[in-house]
């Protein structure tokens, strides 16, 4: 507690860590489900709800919120031709993990 009885701010090491934290869960889910549902010839929209839903559950895991996850695909979504590439393909690769980098500035300042 600090003074006057109010709870410390975080401060931006501790910041960092703990988006790192749901980074690599929702590295994780991510990646799993879209390599699931690329690998399996699904859509779009069942392709994404499944690497959401596993985003979630793996970044969660590790404590903290799916923004992340919903960030990154959103990332993944917005790149053209990022969900028509297939796994050999360098495209969706870097859209993938492009998506996880501009969400880790996105949510630092939130779990701040």
């Amino acid at each position: 507690m600090g003074h006057g009885g109010h709870a410390s701010a975080a401060s931006w090491a501790m910041a960092v860590r703990a988006t790192l934290h749901c980074l690599t869960g929702c590295a994780v889910g991510e990646i799993l489900g879209m390599t699931i549902g690329t690998a399996r010839l699904w859509g779009n929209v069942p392709t994404m709800v499944l690497a959401i839903a596993l985003a979630f559950v793996f970044g969660y895991s590790l404590t903290l919120f799916a923004v992340m996850g919903l960030v990154d695909n959103a990332v993944v979504a917005l790149t053209p031709g990022a969900m028509e590439a297939q796994l050999s393909d360098g495209l969706f690769w870097y859209a993938l993990l492009g998506g996880f980098a501009v969400a880790f500035v996105i949510t630092t300042p939130v779990n701040k």
